[in-house]
Protein backbone atom coordinates (compact mmCIF):
# COMPACT_ATOMS: atom_id res chain seq x y z
CA UNK A 1 0.00 0.00 0.00
CA UNK A 2 1.03 3.64 -0.65
CA UNK A 3 2.12 6.25 1.74
CA UNK A 4 -1.50 7.52 2.07
CA UNK A 5 -3.07 4.74 3.20
CA UNK A 6 -0.07 4.13 5.74
CA UNK A 7 -1.16 7.14 6.93
CA UNK A 8 -4.90 6.01 8.08
CA UNK A 9 -3.53 2.64 9.05
CA UNK A 10 -0.90 2.98 10.97
CA UNK A 11 1.39 0.86 9.14
CA UNK A 12 5.19 1.41 9.39
CA UNK A 13 8.17 1.02 8.08
CA UNK A 14 11.96 1.84 8.79
CA UNK A 15 12.18 4.58 6.21
CA UNK A 16 8.47 5.96 7.02
CA UNK A 17 8.35 9.35 5.76
CA UNK A 18 8.19 12.12 8.48
CA UNK A 19 4.60 13.41 7.80
CA UNK A 20 3.19 9.69 8.66
CA UNK A 21 5.46 8.89 11.49
CA UNK A 22 3.68 8.75 14.70
CA UNK A 23 5.31 9.19 18.33
CA UNK A 24 7.17 11.82 20.27
CA UNK A 25 10.35 12.98 20.87
CA UNK A 26 12.28 11.19 24.00
CA UNK A 27 12.15 13.33 27.42
CA UNK A 28 15.44 13.37 29.97
CA UNK A 29 15.31 14.93 33.40
CA UNK A 30 17.10 18.36 33.33
CA UNK A 31 20.48 17.20 35.03
CA UNK A 32 20.26 14.57 32.64
CA UNK A 33 19.14 16.87 29.84
CA UNK A 34 22.07 19.76 30.59
CA UNK A 35 24.40 16.79 31.09
CA UNK A 36 23.86 15.75 27.29
CA UNK A 37 23.99 19.07 25.68
CA UNK A 38 27.19 20.19 27.48
CA UNK A 39 28.51 16.90 26.65
CA UNK A 40 27.16 17.32 22.64
CA UNK A 41 28.41 20.89 23.09
CA UNK A 42 26.15 21.88 20.27
CA UNK A 43 24.84 25.62 19.21
CA UNK A 44 25.24 28.27 16.59
CA UNK A 45 28.42 27.24 15.34
CA UNK A 46 27.95 23.28 15.31
CA UNK A 47 24.51 24.88 13.36
CA UNK A 48 26.55 25.86 10.84
CA UNK A 49 29.16 23.16 10.77
CA UNK A 50 26.51 20.80 10.32
CA UNK A 51 25.26 22.31 7.71
CA UNK A 52 28.30 22.80 5.86
CA UNK A 53 29.83 19.03 6.10
CA UNK A 54 25.91 18.11 4.93
CA UNK A 55 26.69 20.47 1.62
CA UNK A 56 29.87 18.82 0.97
CA UNK A 57 29.13 14.58 2.91
CA UNK A 58 25.29 14.99 2.19
CA UNK A 59 25.28 13.48 6.03
CA UNK A 60 23.45 14.33 9.02
CA UNK A 61 25.06 14.27 12.64
CA UNK A 62 25.15 11.10 14.03
CA UNK A 63 23.83 12.16 17.59
CA UNK A 64 20.02 13.78 16.53
CA UNK A 65 18.61 10.12 15.87
CA UNK A 66 18.61 10.59 19.80
CA UNK A 67 16.30 13.12 19.69
CA UNK A 68 14.03 12.59 17.21
CA UNK A 69 11.92 9.69 16.07
CA UNK A 70 11.97 10.33 11.96
CA UNK A 71 14.00 8.26 9.77
CA UNK A 72 17.29 9.20 8.31
CA UNK A 73 15.96 9.74 5.12
CA UNK A 74 13.83 12.37 6.62
CA UNK A 75 16.51 13.89 8.46
CA UNK A 76 18.26 14.18 4.93
CA UNK A 77 15.18 16.06 3.83
CA UNK A 78 15.22 18.42 6.62
CA UNK A 79 19.25 19.24 6.21
CA UNK A 80 18.29 20.19 2.92
CA UNK A 81 15.26 22.74 4.05
CA UNK A 82 17.64 24.10 6.39
CA UNK A 83 20.76 24.37 3.88
CA UNK A 84 18.72 26.39 1.34
CA UNK A 85 17.25 28.82 4.66
CA UNK A 86 20.84 29.18 5.91
CA UNK A 87 22.08 30.17 2.54
CA UNK A 88 19.32 32.43 1.73
CA UNK A 89 19.40 34.46 4.63
CA UNK A 90 20.34 38.06 4.69
CA UNK A 91 22.79 37.40 7.84
CA UNK A 92 23.46 33.91 9.01
CA UNK A 93 21.93 33.60 12.52
CA UNK A 94 24.28 34.91 15.49
CA UNK A 95 22.69 34.07 18.44
CA UNK A 96 20.63 30.89 19.49
CA UNK A 97 16.92 32.54 18.98
CA UNK A 98 18.09 33.55 15.43
CA UNK A 99 19.42 29.98 14.47
CA UNK A 100 15.85 28.80 16.62
CA UNK A 101 14.14 30.88 14.06
CA UNK A 102 15.65 29.63 10.70
CA UNK A 103 15.12 26.30 11.50
CA UNK A 104 11.72 26.92 12.80
CA UNK A 105 10.69 28.51 9.41
CA UNK A 106 12.96 25.99 7.43
CA UNK A 107 11.02 23.11 8.91
CA UNK A 108 8.04 24.45 9.52
CA UNK A 109 5.78 21.59 8.00
CA UNK A 110 7.95 18.59 9.89
CA UNK A 111 5.83 16.86 13.31
CA UNK A 112 5.73 19.43 16.22
CA UNK A 113 7.70 16.42 18.48
CA UNK A 114 10.40 16.24 15.97
CA UNK A 115 11.06 19.90 15.66
CA UNK A 116 11.60 20.46 19.23
CA UNK A 117 13.46 17.24 19.19
CA UNK A 118 16.35 19.45 16.75
CA UNK A 119 16.16 22.75 18.57
CA UNK A 120 16.92 20.64 21.63
CA UNK A 121 19.99 18.74 20.03
CA UNK A 122 21.35 22.04 19.32
CA UNK A 123 20.49 23.73 22.83
CA UNK A 124 18.11 26.09 21.07
CA UNK A 125 14.89 27.62 23.10
CA UNK A 126 12.07 26.23 21.51
CA UNK A 127 9.45 28.55 20.13
CA UNK A 128 6.17 29.04 21.36
CA UNK A 129 4.48 26.23 19.41
CA UNK A 130 0.47 25.88 20.01
CA UNK A 131 -0.93 21.87 20.88
CA UNK A 132 -2.08 20.23 18.54
CA UNK A 133 -5.77 20.53 20.13
CA UNK A 134 -5.12 24.17 20.64
CA UNK A 135 -7.28 27.15 18.38
CA UNK A 136 -4.94 29.85 20.47
CA UNK A 137 -2.25 31.48 18.18
CA UNK A 138 1.04 31.49 19.50
CA UNK A 139 1.56 34.79 21.79
CA UNK A 140 4.79 36.14 19.60
CA UNK A 141 2.54 36.62 16.37
CA UNK A 142 0.84 39.82 15.78
CA UNK A 143 -1.68 41.14 16.31
CA UNK A 144 -5.08 40.16 15.01
CA UNK A 145 -3.57 36.61 13.72
CA UNK A 146 -6.18 33.76 13.76
CA UNK A 147 -4.06 31.26 12.67
CA UNK A 148 -0.54 30.24 10.62
CA UNK A 149 -0.55 27.75 7.38
CA UNK A 150 2.63 25.80 6.90
CA UNK A 151 2.46 24.77 3.15
CA UNK A 152 3.96 22.29 0.75
CA UNK A 153 6.08 23.59 -2.05
CA UNK A 154 3.80 26.44 -3.71
CA UNK A 155 3.29 24.73 -7.58
CA UNK A 156 4.09 27.25 -10.02
CA UNK A 157 1.38 26.73 -11.72
CA UNK A 158 -0.95 27.68 -9.04
CA UNK A 159 0.33 31.74 -8.99
CA UNK A 160 -2.24 33.50 -10.54
CA UNK A 161 -0.73 36.68 -10.19
CA UNK A 162 1.93 39.24 -8.49
CA UNK A 163 -0.67 39.29 -4.81
CA UNK A 164 -2.73 35.75 -5.00
CA UNK A 165 -2.08 31.82 -5.23
CA UNK A 166 -3.36 28.44 -4.55
CA UNK A 167 -1.53 26.57 -1.35
CA UNK A 168 -2.16 23.15 -0.06
CA UNK A 169 -1.21 22.39 3.57
CA UNK A 170 -0.56 18.57 4.54
CA UNK A 171 -3.37 17.07 6.40
CA UNK A 172 -0.62 15.99 8.67
CA UNK A 173 -0.67 18.98 10.25
CA UNK A 174 -1.82 19.53 13.98
CA UNK A 175 -3.96 21.98 12.75
CA UNK A 176 -5.29 19.84 9.86
CA UNK A 177 -5.11 16.48 10.95
CA UNK A 178 -8.41 16.74 13.01
CA UNK A 179 -10.59 18.15 10.67
CA UNK A 180 -10.19 15.68 7.92
CA UNK A 181 -13.98 13.89 7.19
CA UNK A 182 -13.98 10.48 7.24
CA UNK A 183 -15.67 10.61 3.73
CA UNK A 184 -12.21 11.79 2.69
CA UNK A 185 -10.30 9.48 4.45
CA UNK A 186 -12.59 6.24 2.89
CA UNK A 187 -12.01 8.01 -0.39
CA UNK A 188 -8.18 8.05 -0.45
CA UNK A 189 -7.99 4.98 0.90
CA UNK A 190 -10.09 3.31 -1.76
CA UNK A 191 -8.12 5.44 -4.52
CA UNK A 192 -4.88 3.46 -3.21
CA UNK A 193 -6.70 0.10 -3.39
CA UNK A 194 -7.88 0.86 -6.69
CA UNK A 195 -4.57 1.84 -8.33
CA UNK A 196 -3.01 -1.28 -6.63
CA UNK A 197 -5.77 -3.03 -8.58
CA UNK A 198 -4.92 -0.84 -11.35
CA UNK A 199 -8.51 -0.17 -11.57
CA UNK A 200 -7.30 3.80 -12.90
CA UNK A 201 -10.74 4.50 -13.82
CA UNK A 202 -12.55 3.99 -10.35
CA UNK A 203 -9.12 5.82 -8.77
CA UNK A 204 -9.54 8.97 -10.80
CA UNK A 205 -13.08 9.08 -10.40
CA UNK A 206 -12.10 8.93 -6.72
CA UNK A 207 -9.17 11.77 -7.35
CA UNK A 208 -12.44 13.98 -8.68
CA UNK A 209 -13.99 14.06 -5.68
CA UNK A 210 -11.06 14.44 -3.16
CA UNK A 211 -10.70 17.40 -5.14
CA UNK A 212 -13.86 18.64 -4.87
CA UNK A 213 -13.87 18.10 -1.19
CA UNK A 214 -11.22 21.13 -1.30
CA UNK A 215 -8.09 18.51 -1.15
CA UNK A 216 -5.34 17.09 -3.32
CA UNK A 217 -3.12 14.17 -3.24
CA UNK A 218 -0.01 15.80 -4.11
CA UNK A 219 3.66 14.14 -4.85
CA UNK A 220 6.31 15.74 -2.46
CA UNK A 221 9.48 14.51 -2.38
CA UNK A 222 8.45 11.43 -4.23
CA UNK A 223 5.81 10.75 -1.77
CA UNK A 224 1.84 10.98 -1.99
CA UNK A 225 0.47 13.53 0.32
CA UNK A 226 -2.80 14.52 1.46
CA UNK A 227 -3.27 18.15 1.28
CA UNK A 228 -5.95 21.02 1.81
CA UNK A 229 -6.69 23.93 -0.79
CA UNK A 230 -6.50 27.31 0.67
CA UNK A 231 -6.72 30.27 -2.18
CA UNK A 232 -4.54 33.23 -0.72
CA UNK A 233 -4.74 36.70 -1.09
CA UNK A 234 -1.10 38.70 0.05
CA UNK A 235 -2.65 41.10 2.88
CA UNK A 236 -1.61 44.97 2.50
CA UNK A 237 -0.34 44.76 -1.30
CA UNK A 238 -2.26 44.98 -4.51
CA UNK A 239 -0.16 43.59 -7.71
CA UNK A 240 -1.56 44.56 -11.50
CA UNK A 241 -4.10 41.81 -12.82
CA UNK A 242 -2.50 39.73 -15.59
CA UNK A 243 -4.37 41.67 -18.42
CA UNK A 244 -2.46 44.74 -17.07
CA UNK A 245 0.70 46.36 -17.94
CA UNK A 246 3.13 44.80 -16.10
CA UNK A 247 0.77 42.21 -14.94
CA UNK A 248 2.80 39.26 -16.12
CA UNK A 249 6.28 41.14 -14.89
CA UNK A 250 4.63 41.30 -11.40
CA UNK A 251 2.99 37.13 -11.17
CA UNK A 252 6.99 36.29 -12.20
CA UNK A 253 8.52 38.05 -9.70
CA UNK A 254 6.07 36.06 -6.78
CA UNK A 255 6.88 32.65 -8.73
CA UNK A 256 10.66 33.18 -8.11
CA UNK A 257 10.40 34.05 -4.94
CA UNK A 258 8.19 31.32 -3.58
CA UNK A 259 7.52 29.00 -6.71
CA UNK A 260 8.28 25.35 -5.44
CA UNK A 261 8.91 26.27 -1.98
CA UNK A 262 7.18 26.04 1.24
CA UNK A 263 5.94 29.27 2.98
CA UNK A 264 4.48 30.20 6.20
CA UNK A 265 1.27 32.22 6.51
CA UNK A 266 -0.09 34.51 8.57
CA UNK A 267 -3.76 34.29 8.38
CA UNK A 268 -5.70 37.35 9.73
CA UNK A 269 -9.25 36.11 7.82
CA UNK A 270 -11.13 36.06 4.77
CA UNK A 271 -12.21 38.17 2.08
CA UNK A 272 -15.14 38.65 -0.17
CA UNK A 273 -14.43 36.04 -2.18
CA UNK A 274 -13.38 33.76 0.39
CA UNK A 275 -9.66 33.83 -0.24
CA UNK A 276 -7.45 34.15 3.44
CA UNK A 277 -5.52 37.24 3.49
CA UNK A 278 -2.28 36.94 5.16
CA UNK A 279 1.27 37.47 5.44
CA UNK A 280 3.56 35.42 3.31
CA UNK A 281 6.79 34.19 4.38
CA UNK A 282 9.08 31.99 2.80
CA UNK A 283 12.75 31.29 3.45
CA UNK A 284 12.53 33.85 6.31
CA UNK A 285 11.61 36.66 3.68
CA UNK A 286 8.81 38.92 4.26
CA UNK A 287 7.29 38.11 0.51
CA UNK A 288 5.47 41.51 0.56
CA UNK A 289 8.26 43.56 1.86
CA UNK A 290 9.83 41.91 -1.39
CA UNK A 291 6.87 42.65 -3.60
CA UNK A 292 6.77 46.59 -2.76
CA UNK A 293 10.28 47.60 -2.35
CA UNK A 294 10.83 45.72 -5.81
CA UNK A 295 8.02 47.47 -7.58
CA UNK A 296 6.28 45.01 -8.47
CA UNK A 297 3.31 45.47 -6.31
CA UNK A 298 1.14 48.77 -5.07
CA UNK A 299 0.71 49.66 -1.35
CA UNK A 300 -3.06 48.38 -0.62
CA UNK A 301 -3.59 51.44 1.59
CA UNK A 302 -7.38 51.26 1.56
CA UNK A 303 -7.39 48.22 3.47
CA UNK A 304 -3.73 48.17 5.49
CA UNK A 305 -2.27 51.18 6.93
CA UNK A 306 1.24 49.68 7.84
CA UNK A 307 3.46 52.54 7.48
CA UNK A 308 6.38 50.66 6.56
CA UNK A 309 4.67 48.92 3.49
CA UNK A 310 4.01 53.07 2.55
CA UNK A 311 7.15 53.27 2.85
CA UNK A 312 8.91 50.13 0.68
CA UNK A 313 6.26 51.61 -2.09
CA UNK A 314 7.84 55.12 -2.11
CA UNK A 315 11.98 53.85 -2.18
CA UNK A 316 10.38 51.81 -4.89
CA UNK A 317 8.60 54.53 -6.71
CA UNK A 318 11.61 57.16 -6.23
CA UNK A 319 13.62 54.65 -7.79
CA UNK A 320 11.65 53.50 -10.59
CA UNK A 321 11.80 50.14 -9.91
CA UNK A 322 9.31 47.68 -11.59
CA UNK A 323 6.06 48.85 -12.83
CA UNK A 324 6.83 52.40 -11.34
CA UNK A 325 9.67 52.65 -14.07
CA UNK A 326 6.52 54.25 -16.16
CA UNK A 327 5.31 57.81 -15.66
CA UNK A 328 1.96 57.15 -14.77
CA UNK A 329 1.06 53.46 -14.04
CA UNK A 330 -2.61 52.70 -13.95
CA UNK A 331 -3.72 51.53 -10.67
CA UNK A 332 -5.28 48.22 -10.19
CA UNK A 333 -7.83 49.23 -8.35
CA UNK A 334 -9.28 51.81 -11.01
CA UNK A 335 -8.78 48.84 -13.62
CA UNK A 336 -11.08 46.44 -11.79
CA UNK A 337 -13.83 49.45 -11.00
CA UNK A 338 -13.77 50.18 -15.02
CA UNK A 339 -14.57 46.11 -15.89
CA UNK A 340 -16.97 45.88 -13.31
CA UNK A 341 -18.85 49.26 -14.69
CA UNK A 342 -18.44 47.24 -18.14
CA UNK A 343 -20.40 44.63 -16.53
CA UNK A 344 -16.81 42.24 -16.39
CA UNK A 345 -16.36 39.94 -13.40
CA UNK A 346 -12.90 40.20 -11.93
CA UNK A 347 -11.65 39.68 -8.03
Amino acid sequence: MGNILKCFRGDEEEDHYPYYHPGSRPHYPQQQQQQQQQADGHGVASLAHDLLNFESASMVPEGLRQHVTASKKAQIKWYQNMLEAYKNARTPPRTPEEAAQLVATALNWIQRADLEGILEFYNFPIPSLPAASSNHRPSLLPEGVQFVLNTLPVINQNIGDGDGFTAYVATTDPRESGNVSIEVHEMVIARTEARNRRDYKSADALQSSIKEAGYKIIVCSDEEILARKYRIRMRGIDAPELKMTYGKESKSALVKLIGGKRTTIHVYGQDQFDRYVGDVYCNGVFIQEKMLRNGHAWHFTIYDKRPEFAKWEREARAAQRGLFASLNPEKPWDWRREQRNGGIQVY
